[in-house]
């Protein structure tokens, strides 16, 4: 894209912070439902499906949790059995070895270091065996304490898009986005980007003309 019609593109919409209200606002109105695709129903459950969704898709991860759960209540449970019995009920989920190995590490921590319980900060979460940043960002935000925002594929090409970042790193977008973003929109923010790129800002082919940000977003076709 040349780089005057991005000049006269963000100029058409005017600055970051003005748009940023406006942007939630709408993106909440056309998507009501935005939510974590994974199906869980407590902490742990939550950070065992964070962790085998690298690599894979949420439904995927949906399927083979809905077993899994049932057999492994606690984290003593995923301890119980030998690896390859973990490796052969993740199988699905890929990057099966590197998974398994994580989790165990993982249940370890939890039940040496913090009596058997998901912790809530992030520089305890990112000590996790195989939790990043980005796994620590969502768990944190589905327990109810957003201490940064989730930044995926879908967060970081919508943020460029939208002109407010004109960075590829994931750290650096979510620096970008924490001076934009109200605090207690850190949640809720990733979700309704994630489902407007899944719905409406497709990647290949992005449905400008469907659009609720058309006027605030300088790549608008429209």
């Amino acid at each position: 894209m040349a780089r005057s019609y991005v000049h006269e593109a963000r100029k058409r919409v005017g600055p970051r912070r003005p748009r940023i209200r406006p942007i939630i606002e709408r993106l909440a109105a056309a998507h009501p439902d935005a939510r974590i695709a994974l199906e869980q129903q407590n902490p742990l459950e939550l950070l065992v499906a964070v962790m085998l969704s690298a690599q894979t898709t949420d439904v995927n991860v949906n399927q083979v949790t809905q077993a899994l759960f049932r057999k492994y209540r606690r984290p003593e449970d995923y301890l119980a059995v030998p690896p390859e019995e973990l490796e052969r009920d993740i199988y699905r989920t890929g990057f099966f070895r590197q998974k398994a190995k994580a989790i165990r590490g993982t249940m370890r921590m939890l039940v040496e270091e913090y009596d058997g319980e998901v912790p809530r900060r992030i520089e305890d979460l990112v000590r996790l065996p195989g939790v990043a940043r980005k796994t620590a960002n969502v768990v944190a935000a589905e327990l109810g304490n957003p201490q940064g925002i989730v930044v995926d594929t879908h967060v970081r090409r919508l943020s460029q898009r939208l002109g407010l970042t004109r960075h590829d790193d994931p750290v650096k977008i979510e620096r970008d986005l924490q001076k934009l973003v109200p605090r207690d929109e850190w949640g809720r923010f990733p979700h309704l980007l994630i489902w407007h790129g899944r719905r409406v800002c497709i990647a290949r082919r992005p449905l400008c003309e469907e659009c609720v940000l058309t006027d605030l977003c300088p790549a608008s076709r429209v």
